[in-house]
């Protein structure tokens, strides 16, 4: 195909028969008025959606529509166009074809862009269309700042060079924006930012410094550098935490606030003294994230039901348990903004604040000034409050009170580190809170885990390996081999990892009148086996195995989920 001809997306998709002559006379109106494209404005307005537009545009061009979230890229040919280029052109290079280039571009019309794309590869170019969104994600995921960061590393590397230096002024002054230590940092934040990191670890090792992202819950590498220059990161992310920069010999924590890609990241920071230097850890909170709504945390139909009329109760205490990381913050915070109505007072005590919730009162605990959870919690009581989230309950103290809390006109949301939800209300009473406070103030517990989705574009069916065949004989009998798994082959799209993003899967347990006497008897064998029993068939592992079935997550998945319930 040569160059393409220009044409008028609305008399395509009228000609198409996908939108009506009214439908585009109303779309042309409020065009003029927002002064956004026309493609947006109809899937706005729920006319036509992004596909529809794209295959319109390709059978009218006679040219391919190729759909880049199936499209296995090859990250260097991407990159033969710029960075700078692809996001204006929105276009993107998905083949070599010697003489040519097969070019995916969201507006193959774009004759100006054509033109400058033929001059920028010195190579004709045959267009193909691909949706915007979709090829502006891609530009997200391949123009990654990894060559930007070690190249950054390297300036650095050149400016400490092997004498010591003051890195009391590194960083600091007029020009602080052109120090290397400052633009590595900010590239670092940049690129975590872009592919959805939730944790950056700076990690000193014996003849090189690492840093790592932790992606979708596991940790990958994304560059190293001479340990030279930790101790220069170290202390410009000090500066930045507000932490003290001479104290290298104790673990120190602080949070500070970027701006990385145009967004507000709060960012929680932890140092720890090493062998070869400190160790740095920044865990972020991007304030742009939209906060979950509980019908999408992926419950099963019949839990979510009925967490929902319990949430709406006017006392009780719910728990949620999980370890570090398996999303209990997520799943309180969507309870919760369900119930931020104008008649509710809701008051959260937390350590740290992680999210931000318009309409409620958040309180941040500080054990340096003696200012705990029990402590706020006492005062909290005297601020008429409807709804208490407390973060965690870690001691007898703050243990005592919520329940009592719960017991007397107050809803009460909390956390608690357990394996699984037979045994929290026991954890409970371990902690020293009276059987009987336990068995008529607690409501519900959830428990809860992270597992990781099969990336959609590469899926492929899976033979269990020996091991996850012996573990799903034991749990599903024979009848497993008659069923069919799923993997992910590894792609462009997922980093070769096989997997893209995560899901909670859940098990609740409801406190009936038995499980209420158990706790109550103060006997933990009566209670965990009674409620073991109430929870058969509706656990963590039924519910990943149910993921599992759907094609939705691997056996392996399901099988590391298991085996941490077992601990």
């Amino acid at each position: 195909m040569g160059r393409p001809e220009k044409i008028r997306l609305g008399d395509i998709l009228v000609a198409q028969k996908l939108v009506s002559a009214e439908q585009l006379k109303l779309a042309l109106e409020q065009q003029k008025k927002s002064g956004r494209k026309l493609g947006r404005v109809l899937m706005d307005q729920g006319v036509v959606n992004d596909e529809q537009i794209c295959e319109a545009i390709s059978r009218q061009l006679n040219i391919a529509y190729v759909n880049l979230k199936f499209y296995n890229l090859n990250n260097d040919v991407v990159r033969r166009l710029p960075e700078a280029q692809a996001r204006r052109f929105r276009a993107v290079v998905l083949e070599d074809k010697r003489s040519s280039y097969l070019v995916g571009m969201a507006d193959p019309t774009d004759l100006f862009a054509f033109d400058e794309m033929t001059r920028l590869l010195k190579r004709d170019i045959e267009a193909a269309v691909v949706s915007e969104a979709m090829v502006l994600a891609t530009i997200d995921r391949v123009y990654r700042r990894t060559e930007a960061i070690s190249g950054l590393a390297k300036d650095l590397e050149r400016d400490v060079g092997d004498d010591y230096i003051d890195f009391g002024t590194l960083g600091l002054g007029a020009g602080a924006e052109d120090a290397p230590v400052v633009k590595l940092l900010q590239s670092v934040f940049e690129d975590a930012v872009q592919v959805n990191a939730s944790d950056v670890h700076v990690e000193p090792q014996e003849g090189r410094l690492q840093i790592r992202f932790r992606i979708d819950g596991e940790l990958m590498p994304q560059t190293q550098g001479d340990p030279k220059i930790a101790p220069a990161l170290a202390l410009r992310l000090k500066l930045m935490a507000g932490l003290d920069i001479a104290e290298k010999r104790m673990p120190q924590d602080g949070r500070m606030a970027v701006i990385a890609r145009d967004q507000k990241i709060d960012v929680r920071m932890s140092t720890m003294p090493t062998q070869f230097g400190e160790s740095v850890v920044l865990r972020l909170l991007n304030r742009r994230s939209t906060l979950q709504s509980l019908d999408t945390l992926g419950m099963p139909e019949d839990m979510y039901q009925r967490l929902q009329e319990i949430i709406h109760r006017s006392q009780g205490m719910v728990l949620v348990t999980g370890p570090t990381g398996s999303g209990k913050t997520t799943t309180l915070y969507a309870a919760l903004s369900e119930l931020n109505t104008v008649d509710r007072k809701i008051v959260t005590v937390e350590d740290p604040v992680e999210y931000r919730l318009a309409g409620i009162t958040q309180v941040q605990v500080n054990e340096k000034i003696d200012l705990s959870f029990a402590r706020v919690l006492r005062s909290v009581l005297r601020h008429d409050p409807d709804v208490i989230l407390v973060g965690e309950i870690r001691d007898e103290e703050t243990a005592h009170i919520a329940l009592r809390a719960a017991l007397t006109g107050h809803l009460v949301f909390s956390t608690v580190h357990t394996l699984d939800a037979a045994s929290t209300p026991i954890r409970m009473i371990d902690m020293g809170a009276p059987g009987f406070l336990v068995g008529t103030s607690v409501h519900a517990v959830i428990a809860q885990r992270l597992v990781r989705l099969i990336c959609e574009s590469c899926t492929a069916e899976q033979v269990p390996d020996s091991y996850e065949a012996r573990w799903l004989a034991a749990v599903l009998g024979p009848d497993y081999a008659s069923q069919k798994y799923f993997r992910g082959r590894g792609c462009s799209h997922c980093n070769g990892s096989g997997y893209a993003g995560r899901t909670g899967v859940y098990e609740m347990l409801e406190m009936t009148t038995e499980l209420g006497m158990a706790a109550a008897h103060g006997d933990p064998n009566r209670f965990v086996t009674a409620a073991r029993a109430t929870l058969k068939g509706r656990t963590i592992t039924d519910h990943a195995l149910d993921l599992v079935r759907r094609g939705r997550t691997t056996v392996g998945e399901v099988v590391r989920v298991a085996n941490q319930m077992e601990l």
